[in-house]
């Protein structure tokens, strides 16, 4: 899938999905929602697509602002913050902040080899009480990344443009709401490795999976 356009042909989602590394750290203040995956790409063709403000709406989403350490970025209606550390071609770091709430994304770039890198991202969020993260875990977050990885990917291995509107298409499909159902499943058992009971960790997921979905989520499924 990765040299082929979005949609023309099937997506093997599970093996897509499975070249995601997902983990979940519960400390005493923050949960740490951590997803990794390497890229048949060197590490500064990775870091460019990453950080080049003209580059990055070729994958991502049209972005704004003073784009330097201590500036503040935004991305066309999603998130915005302080770019708190750039130390190119490995690290980034960045506050979230996305409908009143703050929290903290890191990103660490590993070379592989020549055409290889691997890519650990950490998105740091408040422990304090939340009923979001209660309804949703880790996959609020988690699936949104999985997209923008797979996203990322398909620009990478083409070096074209992703087309955003081919691309919503393609989530309202039933692959792209396969994708995110698979992929919410894989973030509640993150959840449970992380400790969480399984009970807990299976109805988060299917909610966070009705979100991305547009479907029901289970509690408002119709009585047989």
């Amino acid at each position: 899938m990765s040299n082929e356009k979005l949609g023309r042909s099937p997506l093997d989602v599970a093996q897509v999905l499975g070249l995601v590394s997902r983990q979940l750290i519960e400390r005493e203040r923050e949960h740490i929602v951590v997803a990794s995956r390497s890229y048949d790409s060197g590490v500064e063709d990775v870091w460019d697509a990453l950080t080049n403000p003209e580059r990055i709406p070729r994958w991502f989403l049209p972005i704004s602002g003073e784009l330097r350490v201590g500036g503040r970025y935004q991305l066309q209606g999603n998130a915005g913050g302080e770019i708190q550390r750039c130390a190119p071609p490995r690290e980034l770091r960045i506050s979230w902040e996305f409908a009143g709430d703050v929290s903290h994304v890191e990103v660490e770039l590993q070379a592989l080899g020549p055409e290889q890198t691997r890519l650990e991202l950490r998105h740091r969020i408040s422990a304090a009480p939340s009923e979001h993260w209660d309804k949703f875990g880790p996959g609020a977050t988690g699936a949104g990344w999985d997209l923008t990885l797979f996203g990322l990917g398909l620009h990478l291995a083409s070096g074209e443009d992703n087309d955003a509107g081919e691309f919503m298409a393609w989530l309202a499909s039933a692959e792209g709401k396969s994708f995110c159902r698979t992929s919410a499943a894989a973030w509640g058992q993150a959840h449970i490795a992380a400790g969480t009971a399984p009970e807990v960790a299976l109805a988060t997921a299917a909610r966070n999976a009705a979100a991305y979905t547009g479907e029901a989520p289970p509690e408002a499924a119709p009585k047989g």
